[in-house]
């Protein structure tokens, strides 16, 4: 069996609740602020338009409660379906009207934080299984939510950025990211120092290229969301290329 997907950040249930929450005010911000004609322009996402990325985020909220309902109740219910059917539902969507989006973003996020608040004490310990089936405890799906709610936010290419993100939370995403990014064979050695000293490393320091800048910086860079202008690399090199992070 695959280990349960963990980060190694500290962060609370309490912790990841609250971010969840503000992610999705946040987004939900951003999109009441897009006209009509924003929503069908293309996203910071290849391929996918700003209607593309809501869609995603509402259907999103959908497979989160799939999964916390599969902890409460103990009945297998899998985030999406199938793969197809999750592109399927995107790409269908994106072509809704304006009204109709916003209207889905926001009741898609109510209905999920009415099941949060259903969940039982003792259901955020057990086991269910993401989306790339992989198993990890219902504790962390607000962890997932807020990630989703913030990455996204950017990924709408309306002005949001990773400087926006609570600054514990971009220390907790640096941690969960640099842990997973050392998974990848393909992902060169990392060592990325933020300006207030904190550090994460990716595979063998002693050979590891040190990235240096803002922590948010890092994390947009890390991500694919950003090319690292703001960032330094040791010895004056290039930064290296990264593997995709998901």
């Amino acid at each position: 069996m695959k280990q349960p997907v963990r980060s190694a950040g500290a962060r609370s249930l309490a912790h990841t609740l609250a971010w969840a929450g503000d992610g999705a005010a946040h987004l939900r911000g951003l999109m009441m602020r897009m006209g009509e004609d924003a929503f069908a322009a293309p996203s910071a996402l290849p391929g996918w338009s700003r209607a593309h990325v809501l869609t995603h985020v509402a259907r999103n909220a959908d497979a989160m409660i799939n999964l916390l309902t599969w902890a409460r109740t103990g009945v297998r219910t899998p985030a999406y379906a199938s793969r197809e059917q999750r592109d399927a539902d995107i790409e269908a969507g994106a072509h809704r009207a304006p009204v109709e989006i916003r209207a889905d973003v926001v009741e898609s996020s109510d209905r999920l934080a009415q099941v949060v608040r259903a969940m039982p004490e003792s259901a955020w310990s057990v086991h269910v299984q993401n989306a790339q089936g992989r198993d990890l405890l219902a504790i962390d799906i607000p962890w997932l939510r807020a990630r989703e709610m913030w990455i996204h936010a950017v990924d709408l290419d309306v002005g949001a950025s990773f400087a926006d993100m609570p600054a514990p939370m971009v220390v907790a995403l640096l941690t969960d990211v640099t842990a997973a990014m050392g998974e990848k064979p393909d992902c060169p050695a990392l060592r990325l120092v933020a300006e207030d000293g904190s550090a994460w490393d990716v595979g063998d320091r002693a050979e590891a290229t040190t990235v240096t800048g803002p922590a948010p910086g890092l994390a947009a860079w890390l991500l694919g969301r950003s090319k690292g202008r703001d960032l330094r690399s040791s010895a004056g090199r290039k930064l290296p290329a990264l593997p995709r992070w998901l």
